[in-house]
């Protein structure tokens, strides 16, 4: 995700975004731009980018611990055998895929 925070100097900016905010939020927000030394366009926009990418980053990661993990590599390592319903379910699929 981290290519998605790097600027492209040959693309265009086409799309806009707007958001309405509090005074308060837009006082907090300059003022972070200013701390950066940034524009408040840039602030908010970097920051939108990397909330974006922790929060695609943060769905697609799957973290687990201890036991579940031990469970889970067993499972993926040694799968059971399909039961009836699997293999019916697999038996709908390739008839629909014509397989």
């Amino acid at each position: 995700m981290a290519h998605a925070l790097r600027r492209h100097p040959r693309s265009r900016k086409q799309e806009r975004l707007e958001a309405r905010v509090t005074p308060d939020q837009k006082r907090l927000i300059e003022r972070a731009a200013e701390l950066r030394g940034t524009t408040i366009t840039e602030f908010v926009v970097v920051s939108a980018l990397q909330a974006a990418a922790n929060t695609i980053k943060d769905f697609e990661t799957l973290t687990i611990r201890d036991e579940a993990r031990e469970v889970f590599i067993r499972a993926v390592l040694n799968p059971p055998a399909p039961n009836q319903a699997a293999r019916a379910a697999a038996a709908r699929y390739r008839a629909q895929m014509g397989l």
